[in-house]
């Protein structure tokens, strides 16, 4: 195949359509506007520190198998920490560790972990059990425009329940707080990562900063297989003539034709970039209507090590989770010594219009209040960054205005977390989006071919107990 393709967008979308379609012969082109590959996942030099740090905390699950299988592809999943062990802690401060069974099956490999919760009463860990059962047995299809918080109290949940365990793993999982989330969407995340098979609620952390996992390994194997990469190549418009999309044109005006073309941009940015005749698709047009939620995330540096474990999930605060970042040999120069810890606080509404300085201190007193060494220890420096676009809102609804990604013109494709994947706004959402767009396109090549790796296997109890 000497398919000309060229994909508009560096994130984990265009990046994914890339490598679909360059192993399979395509030759692509991939343009994006900013210095650097990643998209939202992104780094910059703190000026005072001279680290690298990242906009946002990234993390992935077991259940991620496509984003997963794109890092063993471009051969950077040495550079991801697989975590089987998670730590949280209760409003009273005492940690509850989280940790699989060896030799239960899946669904119940969890459930010794989630009896060693102290924060839950017995009764509200055996209504816990009973709502994850029915959620799981929820008709995706059906869930309509419910948000989940109405879903849960018609479920009989407790507030302590849901404020202490659905709050806590669904507006980290998903960003978003429980009365903008549909249903399907916080089935998804029970159903994928706890309920259908023994590892997917493995976390998988980046060990250093996104800097380093869209980096110069990233780009090496790309050009290894053939993809021409241009930075600082931001789009003007697509060039449209009879029907079909014949290629781009760059800001600087030059033109570079293609026989496909893949919109790999965030929604915001697709509209505009429409050919005149689609801006008129209903369909389209819907794109329109989706709403991102804000991420903020409060950067720490102290002058010791305080922090006992390598991260932490913290119920009823406003801190969230707090991880404490493997330094690199330059930053460990920078931090002398000391140690960094990022506090991610996902749909961070609330929190953006608050001054700084009273939420890195209202921060810091959550942490001392468990870690006393916090309290001990002198904080040399802090920054809040927070990304308002960090990720989809999937609020009630939602599905009926995520686009596919092939579009009415033959040879246009959208990709993103944005687009219809079956999946949240995520990092595997995000690879989905960009196999899938790769797949189309094979397909008007007249060489059909899955790229799209499967979800992890349903466990036999799991598929007994759920009908999953």
């Amino acid at each position: 195949m000497q398919e000309r393709v060229v994909i508009v967008g560096g994130g984990l979308a265009g990046l994914a359509a890339a490598v679909g379609l360059a192993a399979r012969g395509c030759r692509v082109t991939v343009v994006e506007a900013r210095p650097r590959w990643g998209g939202r996942a992104s780094s910059f030099v703190d000026q005072t520190t001279g680290e690298t740090i990242d906009n946002c905390q990234h993390v992935a699950l077991g259940c991620c198998t496509n984003f997963l299988h794109f890092c063993r592809l471009m051969q950077i999943d040495s550079l991801l920490q697989r975590e089987s062990q998670l730590w949280f802690i209760g409003p009273d401060g005492r940690s509850s560790d989280f940790a699989a069974s060896s030799w239960l099956p899946a669904p119940l490999h969890l459930f010794p972990a989630f009896l060693r919760l102290k924060y839950l009463s017995t009764y509200e860990k055996w209504r816990l059990a009973w709502g994850l059962r029915a959620l799981a047995r929820v008709d995706p299809a059906k869930c309509g425009t419910e948000p989940f918080s109405a879903w849960l109290k018609r479920h009989q949940q407790p507030p302590t329940l849901i404020e202490r365990f659905w709050h806590v793993v669904l507006v980290s999982a998903l960003s978003e707080t429980l009365d903008r989330i549909d249903i399907s969407h916080a089935r998804k995340v029970f159903v994928d990562a706890f309920l259908r098979s023994h590892s997917g609620w493995e976390v998988w952390i980046p060990r250093g900063a996104l800097h380093d996992l869209y980096g110069d390994q990233l780009s090496k194997s790309l050009v290894s297989m053939g993809v021409d990469l241009r930075l600082r190549a931001g789009v003007q418009q697509l060039t449209v003539a009879d029907g079909r999309v014949r290629g781009v044109t760059l800001r600087d005006g030059q033109p570079i034709e293609a026989d496909h073309v893949v919109l790999a941009v965030p929604h915001h940015l697709a509209v505009p970039l429409l050919p005149a005749n689609l801006k008129d698709d209903a369909g389209l047009r819907r794109i329109e209507q989706l709403e991102d939620a804000p991420i903020s995330s409060v950067h720490l540096w102290f002058d010791r090590v305080v922090l006992p474990v390598p991260h932490a999930t913290l119920v009823s605060r406003v801190s969230q989770w707090v991880f404490a970042r493997p330094a690199s040999a330059a930053d460990a120069k920078a931090t002398s010594g000391g140690q960094y810890l990022q506090v991610v606080i996902s749909a961070s509404r609330e929190v953006d219009g608050r001054p700084q300085a009273e939420v890195i201190q209202q921060v810091v007193e959550e942490l001392a209040a468990i870690w006393p060494a916090v309290g001990e220890a002198t904080l040399r420096h802090s920054r809040i960054v927070t990304e308002h676009r960090a990720a989809l809102s999937v609020m009630p609804g939602v599905e009926a205005l995520r686009p596919p990604q092939q579009t009415a013109i033959p040879n246009l494709q959208l990709a993103g977390d944005w687009t219809r994947t079956g999946w949240p706004s995520t990092m595997e959402g995000a690879v989905r989006s960009g196999f899938l767009a790769a797949e189309n396109i094979l397909r008007h090549c007249g060489r059909p071919e899955s790229i799209v790796v499967a979800d992890l296997a349903t466990s036999w109890l799991s598929k007994l107990a759920f009908g999953l």
